[in-house]
């Protein structure tokens, strides 16, 4: 039995190197600096930096960590793959201690590891393409289930202190992609412009019956609601939210079975993380190989500095 974590760029620094330049740079090296493509000259022998670069346009040297969440990181590159692997493999995720366990360092950079791993997996903008869960969710025919869910520690054992809950909403494709957004508050002041401008106006709106979204519900095609209040979980076998109720319970088990504690400030990426992995999931035909990839290509064109994620701990990021 041949193992997956035998592969040469799991294992091998110069093969990792290849790895990522052949994903990231399918058409040949791209300078950082003029934007220039294949006009570059891999400097072999003459330095001590594996991966460099020279362009032959400005001159310049680089690497393909350059514009990328790898970009001014002392990891090797064969380490950060395995990391990615570990990551897009684990459906429930993996904790910070274990990748400091198995990789080594310290536990800070094994913290600011899986940090840029999740921006690589974040979709900055409504309109991204690709396999990051980019555009508008739904479309003619087709239903996207919203609701909402607090993260944060429970009541119980805790006399005279109730500890604070941070809502999440999520949107969920049935059959399809889900997008999650960590939210300040749970109003129709709040989720409105985040529903509107995240789902198609063709589309077929199902949610409970919250009254935040019985507006929001005149912005789409229909608007379909189930009465939890009354225990109404399922109404002619099409008005349901059980879709995004079961992403939540593997949201939720991730965050309180393998992460234990979320800052407040980085929410945002971990529901992010969770995305990433049910867009890409198996039963899309997407295997555990194939995932990494993607991940990798969600590195190009995104930078996180450690001082800013330090920093963005007690921070509401946007919503949208």
């Amino acid at each position: 039995m041949k193992s997956v974590l035998n592969q040469p760029e799991l294992c091998n620094e110069e093969a990792a190197i290849a790895y990522v330049e052949a994903r990231l740079w399918p058409d040949g090296a791209v300078c950082p600096h003029c934007g220039v493509i294949g006009e570059a000259t891999k400097l072999k022998g003459k330095t001590t930096r594996p991966g460099l670069w020279k362009c032959r346009a400005c001159r310049k040297p680089f690497t393909v960590r350059m514009g990328t969440v790898f970009e001014s990181s002392h990891v090797p590159m064969h380490i950060w793959i395995q990391a990615m692997y570990l990551m897009c493999a684990s459906k429930k995720g993996i904790a910070t201690r274990q990748l400091h366990r198995t990789f080594g360092g310290s536990l800070k950079t094994a913290w600011f590891l899986g940090h840029r791993i999740r921006e690589a997996m974040t979709v900055l903008k409504v309109d991204d393409s690709g396999p990051f869960g980019g555009g508008q969710l739904g479309g003619e025919n087709e239903v996207v289930e919203a609701d909402e869910t607090f993260v944060g520690g429970k009541a119980r054992n805790r006399k005279g202190k109730i500890p604070p809950k941070t809502p999440v909403l999520s949107l969920v494709e049935r059959d399809g992609r889900v997008r999650s957004f960590r939210v300040p508050d749970v109003t129709a002041q709040t989720l409105k412009p985040i529903i509107v401008s995240h789902v198609n106006k063709a589309t077929y709106l199902m949610t409970d019956d919250a009254p935040v979204y019985w507006a929001i519900g005149d912005q789409f095609s229909g608007h379909g609601t189930v009465n939890h209040s009354a225990e109404e979980y399922v109404r002619a076998a099409f008005w349901h939210t059980n879709t995004v109720e079961n992403f939540f319970s593997i949201f939720k088990r991730g965050i309180y079975g393998c992460y234990f504690h979320v800052s407040e400030g980085h929410l945002h990426r971990y529901a992010a993380e969770f995305d990433f992995r049910h867009n890409n999931r198996i039963g899309l035909g997407i295997d555990d190989q194939t995932r990494t990839d993607r991940a990798i290509l969600g590195a190009k064109g995104k930078r996180l500095t450690y001082e800013t994620t330090a920093l963005t701990r007690r921070e509401t990021p946007p919503p949208f």
